[in-house]
């Protein structure tokens, strides 16, 4: 009993034993007492009447056993059961059974039956018994005289052995039957453990090889619905588990591409100065406001990978307070303005008076439009516009920020906001970590919102944010 299949085997075949017991047992009694008694005591009773019928046309036998033996000597080879004639008052006058003989002209005692066939009716006695019974089907029939007066009773009793021969005839059928289904249903139940216990296997060793770092073909999705989900769900924790493992690899690469540049920048311009370039001061400068950006850009990268961690690792907390997005978002963006204007961009910026009170986090949401607004601000050639626009629709604060820069291509769109996707050489989505629009919408998301995206190539991209709030809540 330690494998799961002889326990799903147990499982299926002790319910079909008892069950198989049950019937057995019921079927036996029915078909012994409802059918093959009531056709013994039919028989015995149309038998009974037959005898009845010739002794009523022989008075003389209720007088004399002699003459009742000679009458009914001659009927014996013609029955199946032990024969009597018992007159009016009880005595025995005659048996086709030998043994009787010593017992003729004696009183039956049979008394509450004889009180019943002197009534003229017929008394038919069966008893059923799990064990070999002596008397099974006991017939009485009243026998009339001339004068229209019961003058006796004929008497017929089942034989011992032939009931016996019967019951354990249908005994045995049924046995038969019962084995034959019991032995069907256990190869059935074997058939079905085999499955189930195959299917589970197959999990088994597949989950066993991805501990392992093993990878194997997809399980085929087949048998019962549990058994399929169980082998569906395998399936797409090793389709996640090579996904975060393509994502580590590429993690791991970016991470090499990405932080090589701004530190050989900073190795390559700390070099310079020790070679002499603090003497000039405009050298100077412009090294020290490179080393700043690359720095900046360290930075950048740093934010995003503890973004990344609190995605990855669940731990992405809120802390929600009201917040007035008529105040809060010019604030925000204000820092954006002065980025976008210093590389001469058009900035436009058309925020509504009646915007509401959001509960939300503003660092977070920050974080999610600092991305946006940034990408725009760096994938913006010089002398295009970015622009913020905010509205409210049905039950939602939108805030949608727009560029005219290259525009993402349709076959990129689906997946700009997988982590570490980044985009061909000299499009949008070229440089950096591939994680901001990916963590943006993430924010988004943990806020109750979401984040879409229309794009088209050379016309630019827009990105709205949709927050929920309750129409009721102050502007």
């Amino acid at each position: 009993m330690r494998t799961l299949r002889a326990r799903l085997i147990l499982s299926h075949i002790l319910p079909l034993l008892i069950v198989v017991l049950l019937i057995g047992v019921v079927l036996d009694y029915v078909l012994e007492t409802r059918i093959l008694l009531t056709n013994i005591a039919g028989e015995l009773a149309g038998e009974a009447m037959l005898v009845a019928t010739l002794a009523s046309d022989n008075p003389q036998i209720w007088n004399d056993p002699g003459q009742a033996q000679a009458f009914l000597d001659p009927l014996a080879p013609n029955l199946v059961a032990t024969a009597m004639l018992v007159d009016s008052e009880g005595h025995l006058m005659a048996s086709t059974e030998p043994a009787d003989a010593e017992r003729l002209g004696g009183v039956l005692g049979e008394t509450r039956r004889l009180d019943r066939v002197r009534a003229g009716e017929v008394e038919v006695y069966t008893e059923h018994s799990w064990y070999t019974p002596a008397d099974v089907v006991d017939v009485w029939v009243p026998v009339w005289g001339h004068n229209h007066q019961v003058v006796g009773a004929v008497r017929l009793t089942n034989q011992e052995a032939n009931t016996l021969e019967q019951i354990l005839t249908v005994r045995h059928l049924i046995l038969s039957v019962l084995v034959v289904g019991l032995l069907l249903g256990t190869g059935l139940a074997w058939v079905l453990a085999i499955n189930l216990g195959g299917a589970i296997r197959q999990v088994t060793q597949a989950v066993q090889k991805l501990s392992s770092g093993q990878q194997h073909e997809p399980l085929v999705e087949q048998g019962p619905d549990e058994i399929r989900r169980l082998l569906h769900a395998v399936n797409t924790m090793e389709e996640r588990l090579q996904a975060l493992e393509e994502n580590r690899r590429q993690l791991l690469t970016n991470l090499v591409h990405e932080l090589g540049r701004p530190l050989g920048a900073l190795l390559a311009a700390t070099q310079a100065l020790q070679g002499g370039a603090d003497q000039d001061e405009a050298l100077r400068q412009e090294l020290f406001s490179g080393m700043v950006e690359e720095i900046g850009l360290l930075r950048r990268l740093l934010d995003d990978l503890s973004r990344l961690h609190d995605r990855v690792s669940g731990t992405l907390d809120l802390e929600h307070q009201p917040v007035v997005l008529t105040d809060w978002l010019p604030v925000v963006l204000g820092s954006w303005r002065e980025a976008a204007n210093a590389k001469g961009l058009n900035w436009q910026m058309a925020l509504p008076d009646d915007l509401p009170v959001l509960e939300i986090d503003p660092n977070r949401m920050s974080q999610a439009l600092g991305n946006l607004v940034g990408n725009a601000v760096k994938f913006t050639p010089s002398g295009g516009t970015v622009s913020v626009e905010a509205g409210i629709k049905d039950s939602e604060v939108w805030i949608r920020i727009g560029d005219t820069g290259p525009g993402i291509s349709p076959n990129e769109q689906p997946h700009i906001f997988t982590p570490f996707y980044r985009g061909q050489s000299g499009r949008r989505f070229a440089q950096g970590m591939g994680l901001g629009l990916s963590i943006a919408r993430d924010l988004v998301m943990a806020h109750g919102g979401r984040l879409k995206m229309s794009s088209s190539p050379g016309q630019g991209s827009r990105f709205t944010i949709w927050l929920p709030f309750t129409p009721d809540q102050p502007a």
